[in-house]
Protein backbone atom coordinates (compact mmCIF):
# COMPACT_ATOMS: atom_id res chain seq x y z
CA UNK A 1 0.00 0.00 0.00
CA UNK A 2 1.32 3.63 -0.86
CA UNK A 3 2.83 5.26 2.02
CA UNK A 4 0.36 8.13 1.92
CA UNK A 5 -2.70 6.03 1.91
CA UNK A 6 -1.40 4.04 4.61
CA UNK A 7 -1.21 6.93 6.80
CA UNK A 8 -5.25 8.45 5.49
CA UNK A 9 -6.58 5.05 7.05
CA UNK A 10 -4.16 5.51 10.12
CA UNK A 11 -5.89 8.90 10.75
CA UNK A 12 -9.03 7.76 10.17
CA UNK A 13 -8.43 4.93 12.72
CA UNK A 14 -7.67 7.42 15.29
CA UNK A 15 -10.23 9.65 14.66
CA UNK A 16 -12.77 7.16 15.30
CA UNK A 17 -11.42 5.82 18.20
CA UNK A 18 -11.34 9.65 19.29
CA UNK A 19 -15.13 9.97 18.70
CA UNK A 20 -15.75 6.40 20.24
CA UNK A 21 -14.15 6.50 23.10
CA UNK A 22 -12.71 3.40 24.91
CA UNK A 23 -15.24 1.80 23.73
CA UNK A 24 -14.52 1.77 20.06
CA UNK A 25 -13.78 -2.08 20.00
CA UNK A 26 -17.13 -2.56 21.56
CA UNK A 27 -19.13 -0.35 19.35
CA UNK A 28 -17.62 -1.11 15.62
CA UNK A 29 -17.74 -4.45 14.30
CA UNK A 30 -14.80 -6.81 14.41
CA UNK A 31 -12.59 -6.01 11.53
CA UNK A 32 -13.63 -2.89 10.71
CA UNK A 33 -10.41 -1.19 12.25
CA UNK A 34 -8.08 -4.87 12.55
CA UNK A 35 -4.32 -4.68 10.59
CA UNK A 36 -3.55 -1.64 8.57
CA UNK A 37 -6.43 -1.60 6.01
CA UNK A 38 -9.59 -0.40 7.91
CA UNK A 39 -12.52 -1.24 6.06
CA UNK A 40 -16.07 -1.14 6.19
CA UNK A 41 -16.30 -4.44 3.96
CA UNK A 42 -16.69 -6.78 7.43
CA UNK A 43 -19.91 -4.95 8.05
CA UNK A 44 -21.26 -5.03 4.30
CA UNK A 45 -20.26 -8.71 4.11
CA UNK A 46 -22.96 -9.52 6.40
CA UNK A 47 -25.88 -6.81 5.20
CA UNK A 48 -25.38 -6.53 1.02
CA UNK A 49 -27.69 -9.16 0.88
CA UNK A 50 -30.39 -8.02 2.40
CA UNK A 51 -30.65 -4.53 0.20
CA UNK A 52 -32.27 -5.74 -3.26
CA UNK A 53 -32.59 -4.25 -6.36
CA UNK A 54 -36.45 -3.40 -7.38
CA UNK A 55 -37.18 -3.49 -11.04
CA UNK A 56 -40.97 -1.76 -11.95
CA UNK A 57 -42.53 -2.93 -15.32
CA UNK A 58 -45.27 0.12 -15.48
CA UNK A 59 -49.20 -0.49 -18.05
CA UNK A 60 -48.75 -0.19 -21.38
CA UNK A 61 -49.68 3.06 -23.29
CA UNK A 62 -49.55 3.75 -26.84
CA UNK A 63 -46.30 5.65 -27.84
CA UNK A 64 -46.67 9.31 -28.70
CA UNK A 65 -46.89 9.81 -32.57
CA UNK A 66 -45.05 13.33 -33.66
CA UNK A 67 -48.62 15.23 -33.97
CA UNK A 68 -47.14 16.64 -37.29
CA UNK A 69 -47.93 13.15 -38.76
CA UNK A 70 -52.09 14.17 -37.65
CA UNK A 71 -51.89 16.86 -40.50
CA UNK A 72 -52.95 15.29 -43.93
CA UNK A 73 -51.13 17.80 -45.97
CA UNK A 74 -47.70 16.51 -43.93
CA UNK A 75 -48.39 13.13 -44.55
CA UNK A 76 -48.51 13.90 -48.39
CA UNK A 77 -45.75 16.07 -48.96
CA UNK A 78 -43.03 13.93 -46.43
CA UNK A 79 -44.99 10.49 -48.71
CA UNK A 80 -45.90 9.45 -45.27
CA UNK A 81 -48.87 6.62 -45.23
CA UNK A 82 -52.33 8.49 -45.73
CA UNK A 83 -53.67 6.15 -43.30
CA UNK A 84 -52.02 6.34 -39.46
CA UNK A 85 -50.60 2.77 -38.81
CA UNK A 86 -51.83 2.37 -34.99
CA UNK A 87 -49.43 3.17 -32.47
CA UNK A 88 -47.17 0.82 -30.68
CA UNK A 89 -47.40 0.51 -27.17
CA UNK A 90 -44.61 0.78 -25.02
CA UNK A 91 -44.10 -0.67 -20.88
CA UNK A 92 -42.39 2.32 -19.17
CA UNK A 93 -39.44 0.27 -16.83
CA UNK A 94 -38.09 2.09 -13.57
CA UNK A 95 -35.63 0.90 -10.43
CA UNK A 96 -35.18 1.12 -7.46
CA UNK A 97 -34.25 -0.91 -4.38
CA UNK A 98 -35.56 -2.58 -1.76
CA UNK A 99 -34.75 -4.19 2.22
CA UNK A 100 -35.77 -7.28 3.27
CA UNK A 101 -36.94 -7.15 6.88
CA UNK A 102 -38.43 -11.10 7.04
CA UNK A 103 -36.42 -13.37 6.15
CA UNK A 104 -38.22 -16.15 6.76
CA UNK A 105 -41.78 -14.91 4.90
CA UNK A 106 -40.15 -13.01 2.58
CA UNK A 107 -41.22 -9.67 3.08
CA UNK A 108 -39.23 -6.70 1.48
CA UNK A 109 -39.48 -2.76 2.54
CA UNK A 110 -39.32 -0.02 -0.17
CA UNK A 111 -40.51 3.73 -1.17
CA UNK A 112 -44.59 3.50 -2.65
CA UNK A 113 -43.33 5.97 -4.73
CA UNK A 114 -41.01 3.35 -6.33
CA UNK A 115 -44.00 1.25 -7.02
CA UNK A 116 -46.83 3.14 -7.28
CA UNK A 117 -47.61 2.07 -11.07
CA UNK A 118 -46.02 -1.08 -11.31
CA UNK A 119 -48.26 -3.97 -13.25
CA UNK A 120 -45.06 -6.38 -12.37
CA UNK A 121 -42.16 -6.50 -9.97
CA UNK A 122 -38.98 -8.27 -10.11
CA UNK A 123 -36.74 -8.40 -7.33
CA UNK A 124 -32.99 -9.35 -8.45
CA UNK A 125 -30.94 -10.20 -4.98
CA UNK A 126 -27.62 -9.54 -4.67
CA UNK A 127 -26.38 -12.53 -5.39
CA UNK A 128 -28.32 -12.85 -9.13
CA UNK A 129 -31.46 -15.03 -8.09
CA UNK A 130 -34.59 -13.18 -9.63
CA UNK A 131 -38.14 -13.59 -7.67
CA UNK A 132 -41.72 -12.04 -8.84
CA UNK A 133 -42.76 -10.17 -6.20
CA UNK A 134 -46.59 -9.03 -5.25
CA UNK A 135 -47.60 -6.19 -3.53
CA UNK A 136 -48.16 -6.47 0.17
CA UNK A 137 -49.94 -2.68 1.23
CA UNK A 138 -48.54 0.72 0.27
CA UNK A 139 -49.11 3.95 2.27
CA UNK A 140 -48.23 6.95 0.36
CA UNK A 141 -49.06 9.57 3.04
CA UNK A 142 -45.39 8.28 4.78
CA UNK A 143 -44.01 6.84 0.92
CA UNK A 144 -43.92 3.62 1.93
CA UNK A 145 -44.73 -0.12 1.15
CA UNK A 146 -44.35 -3.53 1.42
CA UNK A 147 -43.97 -6.22 -0.97
CA UNK A 148 -43.57 -10.28 -0.98
CA UNK A 149 -41.21 -12.62 -2.87
CA UNK A 150 -41.50 -16.33 -2.39
CA UNK A 151 -37.60 -17.43 -1.90
CA UNK A 152 -35.54 -19.41 0.39
CA UNK A 153 -31.81 -18.33 2.06
CA UNK A 154 -32.94 -15.06 2.77
CA UNK A 155 -30.99 -12.69 4.26
CA UNK A 156 -32.69 -9.46 6.63
CA UNK A 157 -32.01 -6.77 8.17
CA UNK A 158 -32.18 -5.71 11.73
CA UNK A 159 -33.76 -2.33 12.75
CA UNK A 160 -32.06 0.13 15.19
CA UNK A 161 -33.83 2.56 17.01
CA UNK A 162 -33.80 5.34 14.90
CA UNK A 163 -34.52 7.77 18.16
CA UNK A 164 -31.26 6.89 19.18
CA UNK A 165 -29.57 8.68 15.99
CA UNK A 166 -27.27 11.83 16.83
CA UNK A 167 -26.24 14.33 14.27
CA UNK A 168 -22.77 13.02 13.14
CA UNK A 169 -23.29 9.72 13.62
CA UNK A 170 -21.43 7.56 10.46
CA UNK A 171 -24.31 6.20 8.18
CA UNK A 172 -23.78 3.98 4.98
CA UNK A 173 -26.05 3.96 2.27
CA UNK A 174 -27.23 0.73 0.11
CA UNK A 175 -28.86 1.07 -3.30
CA UNK A 176 -29.45 0.90 -6.82
CA UNK A 177 -28.37 4.39 -7.87
CA UNK A 178 -28.75 4.92 -11.64
CA UNK A 179 -29.40 1.36 -12.47
CA UNK A 180 -25.88 0.23 -12.02
CA UNK A 181 -27.00 -2.36 -9.29
CA UNK A 182 -25.60 -2.58 -5.83
CA UNK A 183 -23.57 0.65 -4.60
CA UNK A 184 -22.76 2.03 -1.28
CA UNK A 185 -21.76 4.98 -0.05
CA UNK A 186 -21.21 6.67 3.26
CA UNK A 187 -20.97 9.50 5.52
CA UNK A 188 -22.52 11.07 8.57
CA UNK A 189 -26.35 12.24 9.73
CA UNK A 190 -26.66 16.06 8.82
CA UNK A 191 -29.70 16.30 10.42
CA UNK A 192 -33.16 15.05 12.44
CA UNK A 193 -36.36 15.43 12.61
CA UNK A 194 -36.46 17.17 8.73
CA UNK A 195 -39.95 18.48 7.28
CA UNK A 196 -38.99 19.57 2.80
CA UNK A 197 -42.61 19.67 1.85
CA UNK A 198 -43.64 18.02 -1.29
CA UNK A 199 -40.75 17.47 -3.41
CA UNK A 200 -42.94 15.43 -6.01
CA UNK A 201 -45.60 17.77 -5.38
CA UNK A 202 -48.81 16.01 -4.74
CA UNK A 203 -47.40 12.42 -4.66
CA UNK A 204 -44.95 13.51 -1.94
CA UNK A 205 -44.82 11.77 1.39
CA UNK A 206 -47.18 13.88 4.07
CA UNK A 207 -45.85 12.45 7.11
CA UNK A 208 -42.35 13.88 7.47
CA UNK A 209 -39.50 13.06 10.44
CA UNK A 210 -36.72 12.82 7.24
CA UNK A 211 -32.98 11.61 8.60
CA UNK A 212 -30.51 14.05 6.46
CA UNK A 213 -27.33 12.36 5.17
CA UNK A 214 -24.50 13.34 3.30
CA UNK A 215 -23.83 9.96 1.85
CA UNK A 216 -24.78 9.73 -1.40
CA UNK A 217 -28.06 9.73 -2.79
CA UNK A 218 -29.18 9.58 -6.18
CA UNK A 219 -31.96 8.39 -8.46
CA UNK A 220 -32.91 4.35 -7.87
CA UNK A 221 -31.53 4.38 -4.25
CA UNK A 222 -35.58 5.10 -3.33
CA UNK A 223 -36.12 2.57 -1.20
CA UNK A 224 -32.60 1.69 -0.04
CA UNK A 225 -30.92 1.03 3.17
CA UNK A 226 -29.12 3.57 5.82
CA UNK A 227 -27.25 1.35 7.86
CA UNK A 228 -25.58 2.49 11.29
CA UNK A 229 -21.94 0.63 11.25
CA UNK A 230 -23.59 -2.32 13.00
CA UNK A 231 -24.96 -2.97 9.94
CA UNK A 232 -28.63 -2.22 11.47
CA UNK A 233 -31.27 -0.22 9.51
CA UNK A 234 -31.68 3.07 10.70
CA UNK A 235 -33.68 4.21 7.84
CA UNK A 236 -34.93 4.04 4.12
CA UNK A 237 -33.60 6.28 1.50
CA UNK A 238 -36.11 8.27 0.17
CA UNK A 239 -35.52 11.65 -1.04
CA UNK A 240 -33.06 14.17 -3.02
CA UNK A 241 -33.02 17.87 -3.04
CA UNK A 242 -30.69 18.45 -6.24
CA UNK A 243 -31.77 21.15 -8.68
CA UNK A 244 -29.75 18.76 -11.38
CA UNK A 245 -31.23 15.45 -10.53
CA UNK A 246 -28.45 14.25 -9.18
CA UNK A 247 -26.03 14.30 -5.17
CA UNK A 248 -25.24 17.38 -3.72
CA UNK A 249 -24.79 15.93 -0.81
CA UNK A 250 -28.27 16.24 0.87
CA UNK A 251 -30.32 13.24 1.25
CA UNK A 252 -33.18 12.18 3.54
CA UNK A 253 -34.31 8.85 4.72
CA UNK A 254 -37.34 7.31 6.62
CA UNK A 255 -36.39 6.72 10.20
CA UNK A 256 -36.36 3.05 10.89
CA UNK A 257 -39.14 3.48 13.77
CA UNK A 258 -41.27 4.95 11.20
CA UNK A 259 -40.74 2.26 8.86
CA UNK A 260 -41.13 -0.84 11.76
CA UNK A 261 -44.59 0.76 12.69
CA UNK A 262 -45.86 1.58 9.00
CA UNK A 263 -45.04 -1.81 8.20
CA UNK A 264 -46.15 -4.03 11.10
CA UNK A 265 -49.84 -2.10 9.72
CA UNK A 266 -49.34 -2.92 5.81
CA UNK A 267 -48.74 -6.51 6.98
CA UNK A 268 -51.47 -7.30 9.54
CA UNK A 269 -53.60 -4.89 7.71
CA UNK A 270 -52.71 -4.22 4.06
CA UNK A 271 -53.13 -0.81 5.11
CA UNK A 272 -52.26 1.91 7.57
CA UNK A 273 -54.86 2.93 9.97
CA UNK A 274 -54.02 6.03 11.94
CA UNK A 275 -55.23 8.35 14.78
CA UNK A 276 -56.87 11.82 14.60
CA UNK A 277 -57.21 14.09 17.85
CA UNK A 278 -59.65 16.51 15.78
CA UNK A 279 -58.50 19.83 15.83
CA UNK A 280 -57.92 22.43 13.58
CA UNK A 281 -54.60 24.75 14.52
CA UNK A 282 -51.73 26.78 13.44
CA UNK A 283 -48.60 27.56 14.10
CA UNK A 284 -47.43 29.79 16.99
CA UNK A 285 -46.28 33.03 16.04
CA UNK A 286 -44.86 36.15 17.76
CA UNK A 287 -47.51 38.11 16.97
CA UNK A 288 -50.04 35.25 18.83
CA UNK A 289 -47.85 34.71 21.63
CA UNK A 290 -47.69 38.45 22.68
CA UNK A 291 -51.94 38.87 21.93
CA UNK A 292 -52.68 35.83 24.16
CA UNK A 293 -49.89 37.54 26.75
CA UNK A 294 -47.54 33.93 26.31
CA UNK A 295 -44.37 33.65 27.67
CA UNK A 296 -43.78 30.58 25.00
CA UNK A 297 -42.67 30.95 21.50
CA UNK A 298 -43.48 27.31 19.59
CA UNK A 299 -46.37 25.09 19.78
CA UNK A 300 -49.74 24.85 17.96
CA UNK A 301 -52.86 27.37 18.81
CA UNK A 302 -55.72 25.26 18.51
CA UNK A 303 -58.36 27.52 16.17
CA UNK A 304 -61.28 24.60 16.21
CA UNK A 305 -62.64 21.48 17.67
CA UNK A 306 -64.48 19.29 16.60
CA UNK A 307 -67.08 18.07 18.30
CA UNK A 308 -67.80 15.05 19.89
CA UNK A 309 -63.97 14.61 18.50
CA UNK A 310 -61.50 13.12 21.21
CA UNK A 311 -59.53 16.37 21.15
CA UNK A 312 -63.54 17.97 22.87
CA UNK A 313 -63.85 15.04 25.08
CA UNK A 314 -59.96 15.23 26.45
CA UNK A 315 -61.25 18.71 27.30
CA UNK A 316 -58.71 20.63 24.63
CA UNK A 317 -60.05 24.14 23.62
CA UNK A 318 -59.75 27.09 21.09
CA UNK A 319 -56.93 29.11 21.96
CA UNK A 320 -55.24 26.21 23.92
CA UNK A 321 -51.55 25.88 22.75
CA UNK A 322 -49.83 22.53 22.45
CA UNK A 323 -46.54 22.45 23.32
CA UNK A 324 -46.02 18.50 23.75
CA UNK A 325 -47.09 15.12 22.86
CA UNK A 326 -46.48 12.80 25.41
CA UNK A 327 -43.42 14.34 26.47
CA UNK A 328 -42.22 15.38 23.16
CA UNK A 329 -42.12 18.99 22.16
CA UNK A 330 -44.77 20.10 19.56
CA UNK A 331 -42.72 22.96 17.71
CA UNK A 332 -45.07 23.23 14.82
CA UNK A 333 -48.24 22.00 13.36
CA UNK A 334 -46.21 19.37 11.33
CA UNK A 335 -44.75 18.25 14.57
CA UNK A 336 -48.47 17.45 15.84
CA UNK A 337 -49.39 15.63 12.52
CA UNK A 338 -46.53 13.34 13.22
CA UNK A 339 -47.08 13.03 16.48
CA UNK A 340 -51.26 12.43 16.13
CA UNK A 341 -51.07 10.38 12.79
CA UNK A 342 -48.67 8.21 13.04
CA UNK A 343 -50.24 6.35 15.88
CA UNK A 344 -53.13 3.66 15.76
CA UNK A 345 -56.55 4.52 16.60
CA UNK A 346 -57.69 4.30 20.17
CA UNK A 347 -53.97 4.92 21.28
CA UNK A 348 -53.91 7.21 24.20
CA UNK A 349 -51.65 10.26 24.67
CA UNK A 350 -50.63 13.21 27.45
CA UNK A 351 -51.17 15.92 25.52
CA UNK A 352 -49.08 19.14 27.20
CA UNK A 353 -50.95 22.58 26.19
CA UNK A 354 -51.10 26.52 27.95
CA UNK A 355 -53.88 27.63 28.89
CA UNK A 356 -54.56 31.25 29.76
CA UNK A 357 -51.09 31.32 30.64
CA UNK A 358 -51.01 28.09 32.89
CA UNK A 359 -49.57 24.98 31.62
CA UNK A 360 -51.55 22.04 32.43
CA UNK A 361 -51.88 18.02 30.74
CA UNK A 362 -54.95 16.00 29.23
CA UNK A 363 -55.42 12.26 27.90
CA UNK A 364 -56.90 12.14 24.54
CA UNK A 365 -57.82 8.65 23.64
CA UNK A 366 -57.45 8.77 19.45
CA UNK A 367 -60.29 8.02 16.78
CA UNK A 368 -59.80 6.71 13.41
CA UNK A 369 -58.87 9.68 11.32
CA UNK A 370 -60.72 8.37 7.92
CA UNK A 371 -63.91 7.32 9.98
CA UNK A 372 -63.66 11.10 11.54
CA UNK A 373 -63.43 12.50 7.81
CA UNK A 374 -65.92 10.92 6.40
CA UNK A 375 -68.22 11.96 9.37
CA UNK A 376 -67.25 15.58 9.80
CA UNK A 377 -67.63 16.18 6.35
CA UNK A 378 -71.03 18.02 4.57
CA UNK A 379 -72.82 17.52 1.43
CA UNK A 380 -73.50 19.93 -0.99
CA UNK A 381 -77.49 20.18 -0.92
CA UNK A 382 -77.93 23.29 0.22
CA UNK A 383 -75.16 24.69 -1.35
CA UNK A 384 -75.00 27.15 -4.52
CA UNK A 385 -75.33 25.27 -7.67
CA UNK A 386 -72.06 24.97 -8.45
CA UNK A 387 -71.16 23.34 -5.81
CA UNK A 388 -73.18 20.16 -6.31
CA UNK A 389 -71.27 17.12 -6.24
CA UNK A 390 -68.94 17.74 -4.05
CA UNK A 391 -68.53 17.37 -0.34
CA UNK A 392 -67.19 19.62 2.28
CA UNK A 393 -65.13 19.49 5.71
CA UNK A 394 -62.96 20.74 8.15
CA UNK A 395 -59.24 20.89 6.81
CA UNK A 396 -57.52 16.89 7.52
CA UNK A 397 -54.29 17.04 9.21
CA UNK A 398 -52.45 15.07 6.59
CA UNK A 399 -53.46 18.14 4.01
CA UNK A 400 -49.78 19.70 3.16
CA UNK A 401 -51.42 23.21 4.55
CA UNK A 402 -53.17 21.70 7.39
CA UNK A 403 -52.12 24.32 10.32
CA UNK A 404 -51.21 27.53 8.09
CA UNK A 405 -54.63 28.49 7.12
CA UNK A 406 -58.84 28.63 7.95
CA UNK A 407 -61.11 27.39 5.34
CA UNK A 408 -62.88 24.64 4.25
CA UNK A 409 -61.67 21.29 2.15
CA UNK A 410 -63.40 19.12 -0.78
CA UNK A 411 -63.08 16.23 1.05
CA UNK A 412 -65.12 14.01 -1.50
CA UNK A 413 -66.01 15.18 -5.45
CA UNK A 414 -68.04 13.63 -7.69
CA UNK A 415 -67.18 13.12 -10.77
CA UNK A 416 -68.27 14.64 -13.86
CA UNK A 417 -70.54 17.06 -11.24
CA UNK A 418 -71.11 21.08 -11.05
CA UNK A 419 -68.22 20.96 -8.53
CA UNK A 420 -65.79 19.05 -10.82
CA UNK A 421 -66.76 20.92 -14.03
CA UNK A 422 -66.63 24.04 -12.13
CA UNK A 423 -62.33 23.37 -11.02
CA UNK A 424 -62.71 22.28 -7.86
CA UNK A 425 -60.55 19.03 -7.01
CA UNK A 426 -60.51 16.64 -3.79
CA UNK A 427 -57.84 18.28 -1.32
CA UNK A 428 -58.55 22.01 -2.46
CA UNK A 429 -59.29 24.34 0.56
CA UNK A 430 -61.57 27.28 0.51
CA UNK A 431 -60.31 30.03 2.08
CA UNK A 432 -62.71 32.78 1.01
CA UNK A 433 -66.13 33.00 -0.82
CA UNK A 434 -66.87 36.14 -2.61
CA UNK A 435 -63.98 38.15 -0.53
CA UNK A 436 -64.76 37.00 2.33
CA UNK A 437 -62.91 34.65 4.61
CA UNK A 438 -64.05 31.37 5.88
CA UNK A 439 -63.24 29.07 8.63
CA UNK A 440 -65.99 26.56 8.51
CA UNK A 441 -68.32 24.68 6.70
CA UNK A 442 -71.73 26.85 8.51
CA UNK A 443 -69.53 29.78 7.01
CA UNK A 444 -69.95 28.32 4.08
CA UNK A 445 -73.50 27.55 3.95
CA UNK A 446 -73.95 31.21 4.92
CA UNK A 447 -71.67 32.54 2.04
CA UNK A 448 -72.66 30.28 -0.87
CA UNK A 449 -76.06 28.89 -0.22
CA UNK A 450 -78.46 27.98 -2.78
CA UNK A 451 -79.91 31.66 -3.62
CA UNK A 452 -76.37 32.45 -4.59
CA UNK A 453 -75.89 33.07 -8.92
CA UNK A 454 -72.02 33.44 -8.55
CA UNK A 455 -69.11 32.50 -6.46
CA UNK A 456 -65.62 33.64 -6.66
CA UNK A 457 -63.86 31.35 -4.38
CA UNK A 458 -60.13 31.54 -3.27
CA UNK A 459 -58.52 28.19 -3.41
CA UNK A 460 -55.67 26.66 -1.90
CA UNK A 461 -54.13 23.61 -4.01
CA UNK A 462 -51.53 22.17 -2.11
CA UNK A 463 -48.71 25.06 -2.02
CA UNK A 464 -50.27 27.00 -4.92
CA UNK A 465 -53.36 29.41 -4.56
CA UNK A 466 -55.86 30.70 -7.52
CA UNK A 467 -59.28 32.07 -7.65
CA UNK A 468 -62.18 30.30 -9.17
CA UNK A 469 -65.44 31.89 -10.83
CA UNK A 470 -68.55 29.45 -10.34
CA UNK A 471 -71.04 31.44 -12.11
Amino acid sequence: MHPHALMRYRVLFVMLVALFGTSAQASIPSGMLSGDNPSLAPMLDKTLPAVVNVVVTGKATPRQNNPLFNDPFFRQFFNAPQQQQQPQMEQPKASGSGVIIDAKKGYLVTNYHVVRDAETIEVRLNDNRQFDAKVVGTDPETDLAVIQIKADDLTALKMADSEALRVGDFVVAVGNPFGLRQTVTSGIVSGLGRHIGNPRGAEGSRYQNFIQTDASINPGNSGGALLNLQGQLVGINSEILSQSGGNIGIGFAIPSNLVQSVANQLIENGEVKRGMLGVVGQNLTDELAQAFDLDIDQGVVIAQVMPDSPAAKAGIRERDVITAVNGKSVENFSDLQNAIGLRSPGDKVTISLVRDGKTQEVTAKLGNASKMAAAGSAGSANLAPGLQGANFGPISDDNPIAGEVNGVEVTGLERGSPAARAGLRPGDVITSVNRQNIANADDLQKLAGADQKQLLLHVRRGRGALFLLIE
